[in-house]
């Protein structure tokens, strides 16, 4: 009984957040008494929410309560001490919301340390002893306590669950083998979690292997990595010192180009300043021919005028002023001109050697295929800006200010020679090759081809329309019907046709699809193949046989 008293004071002064005897007791507005440091800390951590509440009976305080000392009760702890009683069992021994309690435990319950499975309950240190030194309990198997341990008693007959029910994949207990599980294929716990075993084992094995393979795969990705950085590092140099060398060999010759300029313009200079001269001192005698004449003509005495009129000398006549012939200031044009047209090549050297680069980066082909687009807003992810090359446009074909729209016109063109005009067929190709993931939208009005294509596709004749042969992919629309087009072998669309086409193109995967763009993606037709050289898309006004029956045209949209 005494125990129990002991018990009872030591809870009754004990701080109900450390579970300690109080320390430094203060007491709240609603009369609840904790140790001054657990009670701070509690408090401390409630400043932000503004509102403070007590740990025990969650009294709300409005603002941050005044702690009062208790004396009495620091007192009656201290004279606890003095008798003699330890302090209580720390925190971590008593049972939490989150732990398994002692069974055995009265009032406040302390954590288990075993679970009996033939016992079915949990004890604590102090209550499990029996199962140490009692000979029967010594037999019983004690497992770790767990929340989840009460799963294996059957709610229905309170026995333990040690049989497996394989008609209803059911664990139950032996009476539940007896009742509604009666004549199924019922097996132990044990023999059911052997085969199974079985099993997860493979199963595991599976994964461990797969995991391997993959962690092998991704240290080949890490070789390839550093390779290609190595690889990227070393082409940038390399190419850097041959631009480099380029760039000299340019300054060298607009330094010669320079000096040619200058040497001739000394030559000119000092032949014009030859026949200035010339003309200078013409000038000069006859301004003194012309001052004698004015003498002569003052002279009022006509027997002295007679007199000196012999002695003048004849008027000299210029072999220069009638041969000058001034002309506008083009002196050097023409070397100007040749350096414009230098430039132009260049340019059309740089551009198509900017796309054969692109097209002759290897790339990685462990990498994984990448899904294509369902959506229109994924399709415009890849959304490239195509430009028409006015080089290869049909001359009775107008082409927009901006180079984005083509439309049939009854008078040709006045555009200039080019070996890649298309003559044979009323077709322009765009600027600039695809590469990579592109998209593109047309905007068609008639009939109109849209293609993707090689760009030594021929230039004149029949067989250089879009389709006709082997080196093109087209798609024929008109306001009735669409057929794709691919080595002269025409396959019908069964959707209906769309003012506007979407186009998408995978080089690398070798894939080209064509989409009817409205409210959602309607796909006409897709192409699998290989693509073995650089690719150009491609319009078409009319059909194969140059037949138009109105105003067709087309426009590359720009999309975002």
């Amino acid at each position: 009984m005494a125990q129990k008293g002991i018990e009872l004071d030591r809870e009754t002064f004990s701080c109900s957040i450390c579970l300690d005897l109080l320390k430094d007791p203060v007491t709240v507005p609603c009369g609840h008494s904790y140790c001054m440091n657990c009670i701070k800390r509690h408090f401390d951590g409630e400043d932000k929410k503004k509102t403070h509440s007590c740990p025990e009976c969650r009294q709300l305080f409005m603002s941050r309560p005044v702690l009062v000392k208790s004396t009495m009760l620091a007192a009656l702890a201290e004279q606890l001490k003095k008798t003699g009683l330890e302090t209580a069992p720390a925190d971590h021994c008593y049972a939490g919301p989150e732990d398994v309690a002692c069974d055995v435990c009265t009032g406040r319950k302390l954590k288990a340390f075993k679970y009996c499975s033939v016992c079915l309950a949990s004890y604590c240190k102090k209550h499990l002893q029996p199962h140490y030194y009692a000979a029967p309990l010594k037999k019983h198997k004690l497992v770790d306590p767990s929340k989840k341990l009460q799963e294996n008693i059957c709610s229905r007959h309170d026995e333990v669950i040690k049989m497996f029910c394989r008609t209803d994949q059911q664990s139950i207990c032996y009476l539940c083998s007896l009742d509604e599980h009666k004549g199924h294929d019922t097996v132990s716990a044990a023999a059911e979690r052997t085969e199974r075993q079985r099993e997860v084992d493979v199963k595991q094995q599976n994964i461990q292997q797969m995991i391997q393979d993959k962690e092998k795969d991704v240290k080949l990705l890490r070789q390839e990595l550093k390779a290609i950085a190595h690889s990227a590092d070393k082409t940038v140099k390399d190419c850097q010192e041959m631009f480099t060398e380029m760039i000299r060999l340019l300054q060298g010759r607009s330094s010669d180009v320079e000096q040619q300029v200058r040497s001739q313009q000394e030559t000119e200079e000092s032949r014009v300043k030859e026949v200035q001269e010339k003309l200078e001192q013409e000038i000069t005698e006859l301004k003194r021919e012309d001052a004698e004449l004015k003498q002569l003509s003052d002279t009022e005495d006509h027997n002295q005028f007679l007199h000196n009129y012999p002695s003048l000398s004849p008027l000299s006549q210029s072999t220069h002023s009638s041969s000058i012939n001034i002309c506008p200031l083009r002196y050097f044009d023409d070397v100007k001109a040749a350096v414009t047209e230098l430039r132009k090549k260049l340019q059309d050297i740089l551009r198509e050697t900017r796309t054969n680069i692109s097209l002759t980066v290897t790339e990685v082909d462990v990498l994984l295929p990448q899904p294509e687009p369902k959506t229109r807003d994924e399709f415009l992810r890849y959304s490239c800006e195509i430009i028409l090359d006015p080089n290869t446009v049909n001359r009775d074909l107008v082409l927009s200010e901006k180079s984005r729209k083509v439309m049939f016109k009854f008078q040709q063109q006045s555009y200039p020679d080019h070996p890649d005009r298309f003559t044979g067929c009323w077709q322009v190709l765009s600027r600039e090759s695809l590469t990579g993931r592109c998209y593109c939208e047309v905007e068609r009005g008639g009939r109109v081809g849209v293609t993707i294509t090689y760009k030594n596709i021929i230039r004149a004749g029949n067989e250089s329309g879009f389709g006709r042969n082997d080196k093109s992919w087209a798609l024929d629309c008109s306001n009735n019907s669409s057929t794709f087009c691919y080595n002269n072998i025409q396959t019908p669309v069964s959707a209906p046709p769309s003012s506007r086409v979407g186009l998408y193109l995978d080089n690398r995967a070798g894939i080209l699809s064509f989409y009817s763009v409205s409210e959602t993606m309607t796909l006409l037709h897709r192409v699998q193949t290989t693509f073995t050289q650089p690719l150009y898309a491609g319009l078409r006004i009319g059909d194969w046989f140059g037949l138009i029956f109105d105003r067709s045209s087309a426009e590359l949209v720009k999309v975002k």
